[in-house]
């Protein structure tokens, strides 16, 4: 209890922080490497031998050696000092997958900042340099076990620059998030029969009227759509697509599976015929209990089925609308 007390005063944890980071004097640590207590270690050696044999020439180098050591403390400190940093938008990912914040970093002197590097776990660390008057983006990978919403939690800027005697860090704990959408089912996993199309689905989806373009072939696809001229320049099997009036429609729920599967197996395979369904045109929707997304084509439409899925809470769900 002690213990993170003090941790939390001084490395000044206090949770996630909105807004833009200042890297002020308060929030920048520095402490000697491994190399760096080695030169210490050889300068003590050197001022000993010095004073013992009376060296004039020994106390020299020895003062001189330990001015650089001060002087790389001081550049050490000052790559860091001032940096500004702020959240950018974070790509949702997949759960299993490993999510890239992307984090700003805006250095306003006139002098570059080198070799700052943005870790999570110091295992995965993104190094960039900053120009004068100018920002850059660096990402630091999470991992994403499960599905929901995943914060990156204390991410750890760091620099060991000019010559890697010291090693200066600040910690910081954006205000940002990343959604995890569920773990697909492995691919092959048939979709549910259409529906014939209704008025409710609207818009345009698959049809026969205009040609919309190509896309990846997949088994079922009718031969008369085949684009074989494409096929002929080794391009690979490909579709044509046309647009016209929503010809059939699907929806997509939890009913169509088997009561005996877990939640997450289930909300696994719904994700699974969302990216099918979004890949093959076909007009969806979702109807979850408490939620519904009527049905509509398209990349948004997509991103926003799958973040009901991911941010779908059964324990929050009222009681009239659970599966029986």
């Amino acid at each position: 209890m002690l213990t993170g007390r003090l941790s939390r005063w001084l490395f000044r944890l206090r949770g996630p922080e909105k807004g833009e980071i200042v890297l002020s004097q308060r929030r920048i640590f520095i402490l000697p490497t491994r190399a760096g207590l080695t030169f210490l270690f050889v300068l003590l050696l050197m001022l000993t031998g010095s004073i013992n044999y009376n060296l004039s020439l020994g106390f020299v180098l020895t003062f001189l050696l330990a001015s650089l050591g001060i002087s790389a403390i001081l550049h050490t400190f000052r790559n860091m000092a001032g940096l500004r940093i702020t959240p950018g938008r974070t790509a949702p990912v997949f759960a299993g997958e490993v999510a890239r914040f992307r984090v700003c970093i805006q250095n306003r002197a006139a002098a570059p900042r080198y070799n700052v590097a943005l870790t999570r776990d110091k295992r995965d660390i993104a190094t960039v340099d900053i120009p004068g008057e100018q920002s850059v983006i660096a990402t630091a990978g999470v991992a994403a076990p499960r599905r929901g919403v995943l914060r990156p939690g204390r991410l750890t800027l760091f620099t060991r620059f000019p010559v890697g005697l010291f090693h200066a860090w600040s910690y910081v704990d954006l205000d940002t998030q990343c959604v995890v959408y569920p773990r697909p089912a492995p691919a092959g996993l048939p979709l549910p029969p259409l529906q014939p199309g209704s008025a409710e689905g609207g818009g345009l989806a698959l049809g026969t009227d205009d040609f919309a373009g190509l896309r990846q072939y997949y088994p079922g696809d009718s031969p008369r759509h085949v684009a074989w001229k494409a096929a002929a320049r080794d391009r690979g099997l490909l579709t044509k697509q046309f647009l016209g009036p929503v010809s059939a429609e699907l929806w997509l729920s939890l009913a169509l599976l088997p009561d005996d599967l877990h939640l997450e197996e289930k909300l696994s395979r719904l994700a699974r015929w969302v990216i099918d369904a979004h890949a093959r045109g076909i007009a969806f929707g979702i109807d979850l209990p408490g939620r519904r997304i009527g049905l509509a084509t398209g990349e948004a439409h997509r991103e926003r089925c799958l973040e009901a899925l991911a941010l779908f809470d059964a324990e929050r769900t009222p009681q009239w609308a659970r599966p029986q």
